[in-house]
Protein backbone atom coordinates (compact mmCIF):
# COMPACT_ATOMS: atom_id res chain seq x y z
CA UNK A 1 0.00 0.00 0.00
CA UNK A 2 2.39 2.98 -1.28
CA UNK A 3 1.61 6.48 -1.60
CA UNK A 4 1.31 8.30 -4.60
CA UNK A 5 0.53 11.98 -3.48
CA UNK A 6 3.84 13.61 -3.78
CA UNK A 7 3.82 15.03 -0.51
CA UNK A 8 8.01 15.37 0.68
CA UNK A 9 8.85 11.83 2.55
CA UNK A 10 8.56 11.81 6.28
CA UNK A 11 12.02 9.83 7.74
CA UNK A 12 9.76 9.25 11.17
CA UNK A 13 6.87 7.57 8.83
CA UNK A 14 7.98 6.18 5.89
CA UNK A 15 10.09 2.91 5.33
CA UNK A 16 11.24 1.03 2.61
CA UNK A 17 9.44 1.63 -0.51
CA UNK A 18 7.13 4.58 0.76
CA UNK A 19 4.31 2.38 2.94
CA UNK A 20 2.48 5.43 5.07
CA UNK A 21 2.08 3.58 8.55
CA UNK A 22 -0.64 5.00 10.34
CA UNK A 23 -2.30 4.33 13.22
CA UNK A 24 -3.83 0.76 11.69
CA UNK A 25 -0.50 -0.13 10.55
CA UNK A 26 0.56 0.26 13.97
CA UNK A 27 -2.13 -1.68 15.64
CA UNK A 28 -1.57 -4.76 13.42
CA UNK A 29 2.18 -4.78 14.50
CA UNK A 30 1.06 -4.86 17.84
CA UNK A 31 -1.35 -8.09 17.48
CA UNK A 32 1.40 -9.56 15.70
CA UNK A 33 4.17 -8.65 18.67
CA UNK A 34 1.51 -10.56 20.98
CA UNK A 35 0.75 -13.28 18.26
CA UNK A 36 2.24 -13.74 14.92
CA UNK A 37 0.11 -16.85 13.99
CA UNK A 38 -3.26 -15.59 14.24
CA UNK A 39 -5.66 -15.51 11.23
CA UNK A 40 -6.16 -12.41 9.54
CA UNK A 41 -9.84 -12.72 10.87
CA UNK A 42 -9.09 -12.82 14.14
CA UNK A 43 -6.67 -10.16 13.25
CA UNK A 44 -9.17 -7.73 11.46
CA UNK A 45 -11.13 -8.34 14.43
CA UNK A 46 -8.98 -7.45 17.01
CA UNK A 47 -7.57 -4.11 15.09
CA UNK A 48 -11.67 -3.08 14.28
CA UNK A 49 -11.13 -3.45 10.29
CA UNK A 50 -12.58 -5.81 7.87
CA UNK A 51 -11.22 -8.59 6.98
CA UNK A 52 -10.11 -7.42 3.34
CA UNK A 53 -8.96 -4.46 4.76
CA UNK A 54 -6.84 -6.51 7.38
CA UNK A 55 -5.22 -8.58 4.40
CA UNK A 56 -4.01 -6.37 2.48
CA UNK A 57 -2.72 -4.02 4.94
CA UNK A 58 -0.86 -6.95 6.80
CA UNK A 59 0.65 -8.13 2.71
CA UNK A 60 1.60 -4.19 2.15
CA UNK A 61 3.58 -4.45 5.83
CA UNK A 62 5.60 -7.73 4.62
CA UNK A 63 5.88 -6.46 1.12
CA UNK A 64 7.55 -2.59 2.32
CA UNK A 65 10.07 -4.55 4.54
CA UNK A 66 8.39 -3.61 7.93
CA UNK A 67 7.40 -6.76 8.73
CA UNK A 68 10.70 -8.88 7.64
CA UNK A 69 9.98 -12.70 8.80
CA UNK A 70 8.44 -14.72 11.10
CA UNK A 71 9.87 -16.70 13.28
CA UNK A 72 9.88 -18.88 16.76
CA UNK A 73 10.74 -18.04 20.16
CA UNK A 74 12.05 -21.00 21.80
CA UNK A 75 12.85 -21.43 25.61
CA UNK A 76 16.82 -21.57 25.72
CA UNK A 77 17.16 -23.85 29.21
CA UNK A 78 14.97 -26.16 27.50
CA UNK A 79 16.68 -26.04 23.99
CA UNK A 80 19.97 -27.36 26.62
CA UNK A 81 21.83 -23.92 26.20
CA UNK A 82 20.88 -22.49 29.86
CA UNK A 83 24.43 -19.48 30.33
CA UNK A 84 23.69 -16.60 28.45
CA UNK A 85 27.22 -14.15 28.22
CA UNK A 86 27.89 -10.54 26.73
CA UNK A 87 31.50 -10.50 25.43
CA UNK A 88 32.51 -6.82 24.33
CA UNK A 89 35.45 -7.05 21.68
CA UNK A 90 37.83 -4.81 21.13
CA UNK A 91 38.82 -4.69 17.46
CA UNK A 92 41.99 -4.33 15.50
CA UNK A 93 40.86 -0.75 13.35
CA UNK A 94 42.48 -2.03 10.10
CA UNK A 95 40.92 -5.65 10.43
CA UNK A 96 36.86 -4.92 10.62
CA UNK A 97 36.39 -7.34 7.40
CA UNK A 98 38.11 -10.17 8.81
CA UNK A 99 36.59 -10.27 12.47
CA UNK A 100 32.51 -9.75 10.66
CA UNK A 101 33.82 -12.62 8.74
CA UNK A 102 35.27 -14.79 11.74
CA UNK A 103 32.29 -14.37 13.56
CA UNK A 104 29.86 -15.24 10.99
CA UNK A 105 31.25 -18.50 11.20
CA UNK A 106 29.96 -18.96 14.36
CA UNK A 107 26.85 -20.46 15.18
CA UNK A 108 26.64 -19.43 18.82
CA UNK A 109 26.71 -15.88 18.34
CA UNK A 110 23.15 -15.25 18.66
CA UNK A 111 23.59 -11.16 18.15
CA UNK A 112 26.18 -8.66 17.61
CA UNK A 113 26.39 -5.02 17.74
CA UNK A 114 28.90 -2.20 16.98
CA UNK A 115 28.80 0.02 19.63
CA UNK A 116 30.82 3.36 21.16
CA UNK A 117 32.67 3.26 23.91
CA UNK A 118 35.03 1.24 25.71
CA UNK A 119 35.08 -1.60 23.53
CA UNK A 120 33.89 -1.96 19.63
CA UNK A 121 31.22 -4.64 19.65
CA UNK A 122 28.84 -6.36 21.93
CA UNK A 123 28.14 -10.17 21.16
CA UNK A 124 25.80 -12.11 22.80
CA UNK A 125 26.56 -15.83 22.80
CA UNK A 126 24.16 -19.21 24.42
CA UNK A 127 26.29 -21.72 25.51
CA UNK A 128 25.62 -25.19 27.55
CA UNK A 129 27.63 -24.27 30.76
CA UNK A 130 30.58 -21.91 32.01
CA UNK A 131 33.08 -23.69 30.17
CA UNK A 132 31.59 -23.45 26.94
CA UNK A 133 31.56 -20.16 27.29
CA UNK A 134 35.60 -20.00 28.47
CA UNK A 135 36.10 -22.19 25.36
CA UNK A 136 34.45 -19.93 22.78
CA UNK A 137 36.73 -16.43 24.18
CA UNK A 138 39.76 -18.04 25.30
CA UNK A 139 40.23 -20.73 21.89
CA UNK A 140 38.23 -19.37 19.52
CA UNK A 141 37.84 -15.22 19.83
CA UNK A 142 40.99 -14.77 21.54
CA UNK A 143 42.89 -16.54 18.25
CA UNK A 144 41.38 -14.16 15.68
CA UNK A 145 43.74 -12.10 14.67
CA UNK A 146 40.89 -8.73 14.26
CA UNK A 147 40.66 -9.29 18.26
CA UNK A 148 42.84 -7.16 20.33
CA UNK A 149 41.03 -7.69 23.25
CA UNK A 150 37.78 -8.92 25.21
CA UNK A 151 35.50 -8.77 28.09
CA UNK A 152 32.95 -11.38 29.46
CA UNK A 153 29.88 -10.84 31.45
CA UNK A 154 27.37 -13.36 32.36
CA UNK A 155 23.83 -13.00 32.39
CA UNK A 156 22.08 -14.08 35.48
CA UNK A 157 18.79 -13.29 34.62
CA UNK A 158 17.05 -11.61 31.65
CA UNK A 159 14.55 -9.84 33.33
CA UNK A 160 12.93 -7.99 30.15
CA UNK A 161 12.73 -9.29 26.67
CA UNK A 162 10.07 -8.15 23.74
CA UNK A 163 10.15 -8.98 20.42
CA UNK A 164 10.09 -5.12 19.30
CA UNK A 165 9.10 -2.41 20.48
CA UNK A 166 6.84 0.21 18.39
CA UNK A 167 6.68 4.74 18.69
CA UNK A 168 2.83 3.91 20.00
CA UNK A 169 4.14 1.90 23.47
CA UNK A 170 5.60 5.44 24.77
CA UNK A 171 1.80 6.76 24.49
CA UNK A 172 0.49 4.10 26.03
CA UNK A 173 2.67 4.53 28.67
CA UNK A 174 1.70 7.94 29.06
CA UNK A 175 -1.98 7.21 28.94
CA UNK A 176 -1.85 4.52 31.26
CA UNK A 177 -1.28 7.47 34.49
CA UNK A 178 -1.39 6.72 38.46
CA UNK A 179 -4.11 6.96 40.17
CA UNK A 180 -4.62 9.98 42.59
CA UNK A 181 -2.68 9.18 46.03
CA UNK A 182 -5.63 9.07 48.87
CA UNK A 183 -5.65 11.92 51.04
CA UNK A 184 -4.46 11.67 54.47
CA UNK A 185 -7.10 9.94 57.65
CA UNK A 186 -7.21 10.89 60.96
CA UNK A 187 -4.49 9.42 62.82
CA UNK A 188 -5.43 7.49 65.71
CA UNK A 189 -4.41 8.06 69.42
CA UNK A 190 -0.82 5.96 69.97
CA UNK A 191 0.38 6.39 66.36
CA UNK A 192 2.34 8.70 64.62
CA UNK A 193 2.63 10.67 61.08
CA UNK A 194 5.78 11.73 59.64
CA UNK A 195 4.44 15.52 58.37
CA UNK A 196 6.31 17.40 54.98
CA UNK A 197 8.61 20.08 55.78
CA UNK A 198 6.04 22.86 53.65
CA UNK A 199 3.23 21.49 55.79
CA UNK A 200 4.85 21.64 59.22
CA UNK A 201 6.07 25.45 58.56
CA UNK A 202 2.74 26.56 57.17
CA UNK A 203 0.91 25.08 60.58
CA UNK A 204 3.36 26.83 62.75
CA UNK A 205 3.21 30.04 60.70
CA UNK A 206 -0.84 29.76 61.44
CA UNK A 207 0.01 29.08 64.86
CA UNK A 208 2.04 31.90 65.35
CA UNK A 209 -0.36 34.61 63.40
Amino acid sequence: MSSNSGRPADPSGRIGIGLELDGIHMKILEVLRENGRISVAALAERVGISRANAYTRFEALRADGAIKRFTAEIDHVRAGLGITALVFVTVRQQMWKQFRAELARMPEVEYCAITTGQHDAMIQVRMADVAAVHRLVTERMANIPAVKATETVFILDEVLRRPYVLPTDRDAGRTARRPAAPEPAEVPLGKMRFVGAAEGRAALRKEGG
